[in-house]
C-alpha cells in the first residue's frame, strides 16, 4: 500500500515536524508514505467570498495535479464522517482489499477545500467539530494512520 498526504501550506513549527517525522518512520514498516506540501495562496485581509473561492480554486488545481487517477481519495473536512480509531483502521484495511493500492489524504489550507476536491473525494473524514490548526491536523492524521496499522496488527499501542 502507498499512502500520500497532500497538504496546502508549509509546515513551520519544529515540534510538529519532529512529531510527523517520528510517525512517518513508524508507518514505513507497513507502507510507503509520501508527504506533498503545496504552496498556499496569499489571502488578503477581509477577502470577499469571491476572492476566497478564487483562492481555493487555485489551490485545488495544485492538489488535482498530485492526485493519481486510481487513488482512493480521503479529504479531511468538517462535514465529513467521524470515525473511532477502530473503524478508521477497518476502513483503511477495506480500501486495500477493494483493489486500491494508493490512498491519498488531503488537508486543505486555511480557507478549506474547493468543492471540486470534495466532489472528487471517495470519502470525507472529520476529526470532530473542534477547529484545529491545519499544521497540527497533519500530526494528528499521521498518528491516526500509524494507530490504524497498529490496530490491524493487534498491538497494545491502541490501548
Amino acid at each position: 500500500m502507498n499512502i500520500k498526504l497532500i497538504t496546502v501550506g508549509k509546515l513551520k513549527e519544529k515540534y510538529l515536524k519532529e512529531g510527523i517525522a517520528e510517525y512517518r518512520k513508524r508507518i514505513s514498516r507497513f507502507s510507503k508514505f509520501e508527504m506533498i506540501e503545496l504552496p498556499d495562496e496569499k489571502t488578503p485581509e477581509n477577502a470577499s467570498e469571491v476572492q476566497n473561492q478564487q483562492i481555493m480554486s487555485k489551490e485545488a488545481m495544485r492538489i488535482n495535479a498530485k492526485i493519481g487517477p486510481r487513488d482512493y481519495v480521503i479529504v479531511l473536512a468538517i462535514e465529513g464522517k467521524q470515525l473511532p480509531s477502530e473503524k478508521f483502521s477497518e476502513k483503511l484495511a477495506d480500501i486495500t482489499v477493494s483493489g486500491y493500492s494508493n490512498i491519498t489524504f488531503i488537508i486543505g489550507g486555511s480557507l478549506g477545500l474547493d468543492k471540486h476536491i470534495k466532489e472528487r473525494a471517495d470519502m470525507k473524514v472529520s476529526f470532530g467539530l473542534l477547529t484545529l490548526p491545519h499544521q497540527l491536523m497533519r500530526l494528528v492524521l499521521v498518528e491516526q494512520i500509524y494507530r490504524a496499522f497498529m490496530i490491524q496488527q493487534g498491538s497494545p499501542y491502541h490501548k
